[in-house]
């Protein structure tokens, strides 16, 4: 006979009472384990565990659902405070980049810039940048004039890489036009290019700086400034010099030249950008080349200086001396790879060069190798208008790239 567990005359009570208290909605189950607890409560909690684990599990997927808006919530209003952000960093990042503040950063106490103009081709890495700057770095006391070198980008990613590289950088673009491939000599791209910066140079002087303007095909290899007239206004390279600064019989060059802020040099700026529309397909060079003759110059009384190339050569007319030479240029030379192949040499050259000792610099009769890829010949199918007299015939028709 199975053993009935005994229970108390107060036992019986209480559960009277508990049942006259048990609330009318307590359900089957509650009412089990509640039971079960007078006999094992450890059963009795498992019971209620088991019982329990389906409202866990409802309260589980609400607390998830919340988590989950909260998450929601969260990511859209930080994208908004990125977004906030962003537009904050943008602001402050074309700040930096203002031409105004730009200028007055890299400017000497003289408020005169180096300034150079560069598109995608020739930014990319590996090509004419990097050549321009490392000349700046080995050169004979060029390396300090880094800090006064603007670079003026005419393309987003001209822009972006010179940021990469270089601290002063500034963005140059023109409406409805395309700078970033590599500019043919005498193409549509390269006539706008090369006017484009003409009156962007105006507009320097305009703010009152002097600037030098240096393609970034021309590498530097001494300071210039010893060598350049301390009266003249306006003092431009050549691709041939024929002995005499004053001289306006000599090729000038546009991609090398100093010129001082005052009256006389902007408006001779205004004058050479306007006579574009005289000589319709000519570049800034061979308009140059015409004008330098023009009444208007002596008008308004333009000091005008011709640059040596022993001290500023060029593919063109080489410097012939090691020892004394600032600059030197690939020009005459048409396609990227066949400029970068001759500049690659002239920095080689260069080194071999520094690396002598003081008295082999001076017995040794060093020349350069180039040019080498580049030459004359190679351009002249792709020259100015007027291609008779190639060379040393009228004055419009000296070649630069």
């Amino acid at each position: 006979m199975p053993l009935i567990p005994w229970r108390s005359a107060a036992f019986h009570h209480r559960r009277r009472c508990q049942s006259a208290a048990a609330p009318p909605f307590l359900s089957r189950t509650d009412r089990a384990i509640d039971m079960l607890a007078d006999y094992s409560p450890s059963a009795a909690a498992a019971a209620a565990s088991a019982a329990f684990f389906p409202r866990r599990r409802s309260l589980l997927v609400c607390f998830l659902l919340l988590l989950f808006l909260s998450l929601y919530w969260l990511i859209l209003y930080g994208a908004k405070v990125e977004s906030s952000l962003e537009a904050s960093g943008s602001s402050r990042y074309s700040e930096k980049y203002r031409l105004e503040n730009v200028l007055k950063d890299a400017a000497m106490k003289d408020r005169t810039v180096i300034l150079t103009t560069l598109n995608e081709a020739w930014a990319a890495p590996n090509s004419i940048l990097d050549l321009f700057l490392e000349s700046f770095r080995i050169g004979d006391g060029t390396r300090r004039l880094l800090k006064h070198l603007v670079i003026v980008a005419l393309d987003k990613k001209a822009f972006l890489r010179c940021v990469a590289v270089h601290t002063y950088c500034v963005a140059l673009t023109t409406e409805g036009v395309d700078f970033s491939a590599e500019a043919y000599f005498m193409t549509p791209d390269y006539l706008k290019m090369m006017w484009r910066r003409i009156d962007f140079l105006r507009s320097i002087l305009e703010m009152g700086y002097n600037f030098i303007f240096t393609d970034a095909d021309i590498l530097w290899f001494r300071n210039p400034f010893p060598r350049f007239f301390e009266d003249a206004d306006f003092q431009i390279a050549c691709d041939h010099f024929l002995g005499d600064p004053y001289d306006i019989q000599n090729r000038p060059n546009g991609g090398f030249n100093f010129v001082k802020s005052n009256n006389r040099t902007i408006q001779f700026y205004k004058f050479w950008y306007s006579s574009q529309a005289m000589y319709p397909g000519y570049h800034d060079q061979d308009t140059l080349n015409f004008i330098k003759f023009d009444p208007f110059i002596t008008d308004i009384g333009l000091k005008m200086r011709f640059l040596d190339t022993t001290y500023f050569g060029g593919l063109c007319e080489p410097s012939k001396d090691l020892s004394q030479v600032c600059t030197m240029h690939a020009n005459c030379c048409f396609g990227l790879d066949s400029k970068l192949n001759d500049l690659r040499m002239m920095l080689e050259d260069w080194k071999d060069f520094m690396s002598l000792t003081p008295r082999l610099k001076r017995s040794l009769n060093l020349s350069w190798r180039v040019p080498d890829k580049c030459s004359l010949e190679a351009l002249i199918q792709y020259g100015s208008p007027v291609n008779n007299d190639r060379w040393y015939g009228s004055p419009a028709n000296n070649v630069r790239l």
